[in-house]
């Protein structure tokens, strides 16, 4: 009996190695078929797990609740499972490299408890090489054991899309790869368990890796090239998505959006390819260019709010300004890596202090990485400015009248930002409004 009919059979069992975004809904899945082990260092979140409470949404209190996964923050548990799925996340460093710290941590504590006999498959964003030169090494080394006689390794990117009911697991195909025939049978056979869209099954688990970290700098290059339109566009004095409209009328024209490019895949997995690049003597063009112009789309923001206060006759300094929506995308707890962050601090520079407003943000890893408290919406009066920074569907509701509500009474005309361009504009005209958006 091979392992996936031990995995079937009950007799042996899969472990999840971080239970974020990505980690935990993975292991929902699984436990509907097989034994599964949910192993995470954060004991807290591992208790709000065991107490049926989702801090993630991903998948609802309901469905963690019901939930066969063994949820533990003991890393000797993971000795009890064969086949491990690594789902940690792979952020860069203030200087733009890749900090590995996470994956090489993981390693470290699957090493320390791995058996003979077991399959690892990372799902962590990566360089291609990082699995098998950097992760595999640290696996020996723990463990004791020697990769390809006592252990097999895999490589399976994530596209999990955080927040987005409609592509999950189940639906997205699957890149699947193993570091030999043999592993990469067992490892696509584990995965059609759970995904419905079905497995591609790539020649090598570099190609895997290279696969995954293209995936989102190409969605990034584009995201770039629409920001860029949008500066120009508002130089001419534009409306860029009127024009985006009309453009996509083409059958062949691709469907991109300006916005802000934050969260933990397409504004850093383009930094780890680059920085490969560079290792091998290729200085990136277009992908780097990309970056930047994403990464100065907030001071962008701030600098374009700051007209629009001076243009309308409203001091800077001190001016009451509402940003409403905080996280990285809309109908997410997530903070991380957001970018409405530099709108704030770009803000600040001028001597404003933000009201910011998000009732879907996670408050305390707001508080704790930003050191920002939200208010309520009860705060948003007599407002000199407001942004709507993030698409939330709380946010979709409002009326003109309700955007309205939201300004100081005394102004003739009411600076409003919309960013993402949820609203009709006709709805915003002078004189009453001063409409703006990306």
């Amino acid at each position: 009996m091979d392992l996936y009919e031990k995995l079937l059979s009950g007799e042996e069992k899969l472990a999840l190695v971080g239970l974020g975004y990505v980690g935990m809904p993975i292991a929902v899945a699984f436990a509907k078929k097989i034994k599964v082990v949910g192993f995470d260092l954060n004991a807290a979140k591992i208790e709000q797990y065991r107490n049926g409470v989702d801090p993630t949404r991903e998948v609802g209190d309901d469905a963690i609740r019901e939930t066969a996964v063994e949820f533990t923050a003991d890393p000797a548990k993971l000795r009890e499972a064969k086949f491990h799925i690594v789902a940690v996340p792979t952020p860069v460093n203030d200087d733009h490299t890749p900090d590995l710290t996470p994956v090489e941590g993981a390693s470290r504590i699957l090493g320390q408890n791995l058996t003979k006999g077991s399959v690892v498959v990372f799902e962590s964003t990566v360089y291609p090489g990082v699995t098998e030169d950097i992760c595999v090494p640290i696996l020996e080394k723990e463990s004791g054991l020697k990769c390809g006689v006592d252990f097999k390794i895999g490589y399976s990117p994530e596209r999990i899309n955080p927040g987005d009911k409609v592509h999950r697991l189940e639906t997205i195909v699957k890149i699947v790869s193993g570091m030999d025939a043999e592993t990469l049978d067992t490892v696509a056979k584990v995965y059609e368990l759970v995904v419905a869209a079905g497995v591609h099954r790539a020649e090598s688990i570099k190609v895997a890796e290279a696969a995954k970290v293209i995936e989102n700098s190409q969605r990034d290059i584009n995201i770039a090239f629409m920001n860029e339109l949008s500066i120009i566009f508002h130089k001419m004095g534009i409306d860029t998505k009127s024009v985006l409209e009309a453009a996509g009328t083409k059958w062949n024209f691709l469907h991109f959006a300006p916005g802000l490019v934050g969260g933990h895949c397409i504004g850093v997995d383009p930094y780890y390819l680059t920085y490969k690049a560079e290792e091998l003597g290729y200085h990136s063009q277009i992908i780097l260019s990309g970056r930047r112009i994403n990464d100065d789309m907030g001071k962008y923001v701030a600098e374009c709010l700051v007209k629009e206060l001076i243009a309308n006759d409203l001091p800077v300094k001190h001016a009451r300004v509402a940003i409403l929506g905080f996280t990285f995308k809309e109908n997410c707890p997530d903070t991380r890596n957001t970018k409405v962050i530099d709108i704030y601090r770009e803000l600040g520079e001028y001597g404003i202090v933000p009201v910011v407003v998000d009732p879907e943000a996670d408050a305390d890893e707001a508080k704790r990485l930003y050191g920002i408290e939200f208010s309520g919406m009860e705060d948003v009066r007599d407002m000199d400015a407001v942004i709507i920074a993030v698409s939330h569907r709380e946010f979709e509701n409002f009326t003109p009248a309700d955007i309205a509500g939201f300004f100081n009474p005394a102004h003739r005309t009411k600076v409003f930002v919309d960013l993402k361009g949820i609203f009709n504009k006709d709805d915003y005209q002078a004189p009453d409004f001063d409409y703006w958006r990306l």
